[in-house]
């Protein structure tokens, strides 16, 4: 294992074996950042790619117009997706938690919901929806604290390593090249593990960061478009059993 570190990039491998204890405790932390990074990374990428597929497939269904029960199954099957989520918020706001799934009242609904009814439909998607923002913003604290601290952590095991070069220097009473170059290396290798593990922190956290964003508005359109629909008298919009929730 070691002549392969002894290999690796022109001798990094051998200067992070002979690092000193304090050196190898820095670049042990950093490395412990960069995987839950990239853990973090794929696991979000994988979340909002799930979002995405799901969320099309019940925007599908529900521009079709199914029935309210319909689509209710729908969304339950659809879990990943934000905005069956918000559906199915609205929906059991609107039936009452204690309806069996089968129940569909649709077409006794001659009139639009009175304004106090939609105000406490667009209350539970509200809350809904900002139990997914929370929800799709988990874990993007620790890529923040990563892409701030890191290079703080690896400045931190440069100056200790430049700290110990000097003094190398000193007990050895020169400062020739030979002398001071080893140190200064090693020194130097904690300000690169530090940007490594930082510079794909930011990129990613900042990507996320947009993606919920959008997340959010698609949330807000979809409770807007929902509200709008069940603001208008069903009967005579659309055919009995095509509207509504």
């Amino acid at each position: 294992m070691g002549a392969w570190f002894s290999s690796f990039g022109g001798g990094v491998g051998e200067l992070i074996i002979n690092a000193g204890p304090m050196a190898k405790l820095v670049l042990l932390i950093l490395l412990c950042f960069s995987i839950g990074c990239w853990a973090v990374i794929l696991e979000k990428w994988r979340q909002l790619r799930l979002a995405h597929q799901e969320t099309e497939r019940f925007l599908k269904i529900y521009r079709e117009g199914r029935r309210p029960a319909f689509l209710a199954g729908a969304a339950k099957k659809l879990r990943a997706s934000p905005a069956a989520r918000v559906y199915l918020g609205a929906h059991q706001e609107l039936l009452g938690r204690g309806f069996p799934d089968g129940v569909d009242v649709v077409e006794e609904w001659e009139e639009s919901l009175p304004s106090e009814r939609l105000e406490a439909v667009n209350r539970a998607m509200r809350r809904v929806a900002t139990s997914e923002i929370g929800r799709l913003e988990r874990h993007l604290p620790f890529l923040a604290t990563t892409a701030s601290s890191a290079p703080f952590i690896g400045l931190f095991g440069t100056v200790w390593g430049v700290m110990a070069a000097f003094q190398n220097i000193g007990s050895q009473g020169s400062a020739s090249l030979a002398v001071v170059a080893p140190g200064i290396s090693e020194a130097l290798i904690a300000t690169a593990a530090g940007l490594a593990a930082a510079i794909p922190a930011v990129i990613a956290y900042n990507y996320f960061v947009n993606r919920v964003k959008h997340w959010a508005g698609e949330m807000e359109n979809f409770s807007l478009e929902l509200l709008n629909q069940l603001d208008r008298p069903i009967k005579g919009a659309r055919p009995a059993g095509k509207d509504g929730l």
